[in-house]
């Protein structure tokens, strides 16, 4: 895709979108970074519910691990792979704790050493907590940036490569979050709503359904 489209794609996402976020509903990078961890094959939604009861009880790295594995379990059980979750949620809280005076750290190498946290969490923590222009790429952003055209890419890693390359500087700090709304709710994986996309003129995708 030529930059003038990719310009043009990224205005009209600012211009419906001023000022994206993400959809999970935290106050402090500690708490986004709990459910960004918890957020891996779930729902924004069912991440909102647990952590709504557990930030009522814990929301310091201290307070979770004072919980402990059974009493963390009972807060999130509802989610998948809860139990793995808690045990890293667990060790991750004991790190924050002894080497970064319970606080997030905002660097990606020290993010990534976290139990649970791996390149696409280390992004969100980036971008969303502590501004940097980074783009974690999931299963919408991949498939949107292949399927529109912005990067054609076999891994997230070389869609996010690319993403990084093409995206122009001013736009890249929400990116990501246009990104991925776009995916969630019009260019979904099945019959994606190209009637009501607001970038349906400058996308790539051929095979455009009319419903």
């Amino acid at each position: 895709m030529n930059k003038q489209n990719i310009t043009k794609i990224f205005h009209r996402f600012q211009k419906q979108n001023p000022k994206p976020t993400t959809e999970l509903v935290y106050k402090t990078p500690f708490e986004l970074l709990i459910a960004v961890i918890l957020s891996a094959q779930a729902t924004d939604i069912s991440v909102n519910k647990a952590t709504l009861e557990l930030y009522k009880v814990a929301n310091t790295p201290k307070e979770i691990l004072e919980l402990g594995l059974t009493g963390l379990k009972k807060y999130i059980k509802t989610i998948g792979l809860y139990n793995t979750k808690a045990a890293n949620i667990l060790k991750t809280c004991r790190i924050l704790i002894d080497q970064h005076h319970s606080k997030v750290p905002e660097n990606r190498e020290a993010l990534e050493a976290l139990p649970g946290v791996g390149r696409k969490t280390a992004n969100v923590i980036l971008n969303t907590s502590f501004g940097q222009p980074t783009i974690a790429v999931d299963t919408h952003i991949f498939r949107v940036a292949n399927r529109i055209g912005l990067a054609k890419g076999k891994t997230p890693l070389a869609v996010e490569q690319q993403l990084l390359e093409v995206i122009p500087k001013k736009y890249l700090h929400d990116a990501h979050h246009w990104l991925i709304l776009h995916g969630r709710y019009t260019c979904i994986a099945r019959k994606p709503r190209c009637p009501e996309c607001i970038i349906n003129d400058l996308c790539e995708f051929k095979e455009k359904t009319e419903a």
